[in-house]
């Protein structure tokens, strides 16, 4: 039997490495520029998250697709970027891919939703496309 499983989606975060001049915003919207995966924790879940039902075949591929953004160094270690977290719980680490004004944080988690075989949209470069397929 397919045994299901809870779990929340609030932000899942694949950004641009850019700072906030002219230049770099141009750069960052049509050329492909290189990529974090900005991680927060959280200690508590919060009412404003959407519950999202995986099984547990559809959980794994999610974490392999995830783990698979990941930048490796030589040890193969995922590369964190001291000191760069907005607040104590987040951190950003190096991922693999570019960043586009095409391919977003939005659409990164919406390939990840396809590949797990979940509802997802044709293209969606914001969050409210993809989270109105789980909101009630």
């Amino acid at each position: 039997p397919n045994q299901e499983q809870k779990y929340n989606l609030r932000h899942t975060a694949l950004t641009g490495v850019n700072g906030s001049t002219f230049k770099n915003a141009i750069k960052a919207l049509f050329l492909k520029s290189s990529t974090l995966i900005h991680l927060t924790t959280y200690a508590e879940v919060h009412p404003n998250w959407i519950k999202i039902e995986v099984s547990q075949q559809q959980l794994s591929t999610l974490n392999n697709y995830i783990e698979k953004s990941f930048y490796k160094n030589a040890e193969s270690k995922k590369v964190i970027l001291p000191n760069k977290g907005y607040s104590y719980n987040d951190n950003f680490y190096k991922a693999t891919g570019n960043y586009t004004c095409f391919f977003t944080c939005n659409t990164w988690v919406n390939s990840a939703f396809k590949e797990a075989k979940l509802k997802a949209c044709l293209w969606t470069p914001f969050d409210f496309g993809l989270m109105n397929k789980y909101s009630n």
